[in-house]
């Protein structure tokens, strides 16, 4: 049986070798990231931090949103190459768990799974999706999916459905209020919570600015 170090190496690469091609903003950097955040987080939390390290690095080896919307590739792509370097089966299922319910519209539906880890790691993953990175992040996807930057005549619609969010193809500033703006009030852990209260603050200047130029 591995070490955890060799473990956490081993992924570290899988990781990086996968998504070497990646979008921008779902990219190795964007786990990398993601990875900090969530050992930041767990320092102030009682966790398996083998299991929130491997969540953290695998949570978006395979995101549905590149898959034609299927939610099971990214658990199913993160459990064989779990299996084939030997993790124990218990830390293969709960590492699956957490991709299963991390993203956001997970949360459009009632979840039957929670743990500290998932916590940490979707806090983790919020923090990398707001402030300065997440601002960057969101103009990067939404050109990557053609869409208008900003539309004054297309409103953001807040009452979405979870079919509504997947298949939206809003001007990427409605992001912000329909996802990026409410996540400093979902966070789990009060690591997160203080994290997230600077960021949100910074995405709040930067809308005044972009509304003062346009």
């Amino acid at each position: 049986m591995m070490d955890n170090n060799t473990i956490i190496s081993k992924t570290t690469d899988f990781a990086r070798d996968a998504l070497k091609n990646a979008e921008g903003g779902h990219d190795w950097w964007h786990i990398h990231r993601v990875w900090n955040n969530a050992k930041l987080i767990a320092k102030t939390e009682q966790a398996d931090l083998l299991v929130v390290e491997l969540a953290a690095l695998l949570h978006d080896i395979a995101d549905s949103k590149f898959h034609g919307g299927n939610e099971e590739i990214g658990p199913a792509v993160a459990g064989k190459f779990l299996c084939s370097i030997d993790v124990s089966e218990p830390v293969v299922e709960h590492v699956q768990q957490i991709i299963r319910h991390i993203s956001f519209k997970s949360g459009f539906e009632k979840s039957s799974f929670r743990s500290i880890e998932l916590d940490i790691v979707q806090d983790a993953d919020r923090l990398d999706a707001i402030g300065a990175i997440g601002i960057a992040r969101t103009f990067s996807y939404g050109g990557f999916k053609g869409r208008e930057i900003y539309n004054p005549e297309i409103k953001p619609n807040l009452n979405m459905t979870k079919e509504e969010y997947k298949s939206s193809v809003a001007p990427s500033i409605n992001h912000f209020y329909e996802k990026l703006l409410l996540l400093k009030d979902k966070m789990n852990t009060e690591t997160g919570k203080k994290l997230a209260l600077q960021r949100h603050s910074f995405m709040e200047s930067y809308l005044k600015q972009f509304y003062s130029e346009c």
